[in-house]
């Protein structure tokens, strides 16, 4: 097989990069090591940034998200039992963001390129990757028993963490820049409407809680609990005791949330990771194989796409034109966003979230900040600007 870029990963910086790619006229092929049902079930990010949305709507891949998307317009911080609201649109000049589950982003994304684009393959397992220093590299891959190639211009690993992609740099060549937090989060669904219209990021003296939503009918919930935490040692009652009580204001003794059947429970580990370059020779990086950010600043996903908007333009501009320009470019241009993530990231999950062992001293720091978020409108017009995502790059 050949084609111009082979895309090994089919999530959703995957499948969107082959999507804008087909609708500039470039072909692709895309490697997914998973099932198709696999794929569609994957549980992950929730939050699209504007430019997300945006970018899904160019596409064409905006119908069902418009349709069926929750629009928020803000968030509430809840600290020192006590409720402030953030107005988006206010204090950033109308942006907001949506909320619509990965899963459907990616059901969206497959498909149309089912539909119309080019060759998506599943339980493909990319192998290796040779000749990614120059020249035209080849993705070696499992698929239907046999041992394969794809021979392309460019490779593009959106295979996450653990795929092939980013090994194939050299360690002289590449610098790592990682951080592991001393929580994690202890996620669930639940089939329970939620009663708050919109997010809840709640710091209390019992670690972070967070209230989000799948839906009108569905609710995801996080707690901060240990590192090495077993799900099973939180029965389904404990869970929303502890929640309500991390959500609980003075101001409204009575909040409780709605409870319903947990369908789903996992524990996420935090941690911020990020590969400098995001290129050797032709094959590039983007999402989860570059850079990882903690949750909660809702920024994975929204990098992810970020990363495959600004090299869809510059693949797209090569072929057009000849030139190199832009995708030479490209992994300083993807950097700068990355670490403004990485650092409202880290700001959001600190100012957050109790440390074990953390003193009333480092807990009073915390409050003054959430404290000077709800007073200052220049501090919650920072927060309101990173959370709903700082625009892309001009073309």
């Amino acid at each position: 097989m050949r084609t111009t870029v082979g895309i090994i990963g089919g999530g959703p910086a995957g499948l969107l990069l082959a999507r804008l790619l087909h609708r500039e006229g470039v072909d692709s092929v895309v490697l997914e090591r998973r099932t198709r049902s696999y794929a569609e079930q994957r549980q992950r990010a929730g939050i699209l940034e504007q430019a997300t949305v945006d970018a899904l709507r160019a596409a064409g891949a905006g119908e069902r998200m418009d349709r069926e998307g929750i629009p928020h317009d803000g968030i509430e911080l809840r600290f020192d039992r006590r409720a402030h609201r953030l107005d988006f649109p206010a204090l950033t000049g109308g942006r907001r963001v949506r909320v619509y589950a990965q899963t459907e982003v990616v059901t969206d994304l497959i498909a149309l390129q089912l539909a119309e684009g080019g060759p998506l393959l599943f339980e493909a397992e990319a192998t290796g990757i040779a000749g990614a220093a120059g020249g035209s590299p080849v993705v070696h891959f499992r698929h239907e028993g046999r041992e394969q190639e794809l021979t392309c211009d460019y490779v593009v690993g959106c295979d996450g963490f653990h795929g092939v992609s980013r090994d194939v740099m050299p360690a002289a060549e590449r610098t790592t820049y990682a951080r592991t937090y001393p929580y994690s989060w202890l996620g669930i669904l639940a089939e329970a409407p939620p009663v708050y219209d919109e997010l809840i990021y709640a710091h209390s003296s019992r670690g972070f809680a967070l209230a989000s939503m799948r839906s009108p009918t569905v609710s995801r919930l996080y707690l901060q609990v240990p590192n090495g935490t077993d799900p099973d040692d939180w029965p389904d009652e404990r869970i929303w005791d502890e929640l309500d009580t991390r959500f609980a204001l003075d101001a409204d003794p009575g909040w409780k949330l709605a409870r319903g059947p947990v369908t789903s429970k996992s524990v996420l580990p935090m941690r911020s990771h990020v590969i400098e370059p995001m290129r050797y020779g032709n094959v590039f990086l983007a999402g989860d194989a570059a850079h990882i950010v903690p949750p909660t600043g809702a920024k994975g996903l929204n990098l992810a796409a970020a990363d495959v908007i600004v090299l869809a333009r510059a693949l797209a501009h090569r072929q057009r034109t000849g030139s190199d320009t832009l995708l030479n470019g490209y992994s300083d241009t993807c950097l700068r966003r990355v670490w403004r993530a990485e650092h409202f990231s880290y700001f959001m999950t600190t100012t957050l979230h109790s440390a074990p062992g953390q003193d009333p001293f480092e807990t009073r720091l915390q409050l003054s900040q959430l404290d000077r978020v709800a007073s200052s409108p220049h501090a919650a017009a920072e927060l309101a600007e990173n959370y709903t995502g700082l625009p892309l790059p001009a073309r």
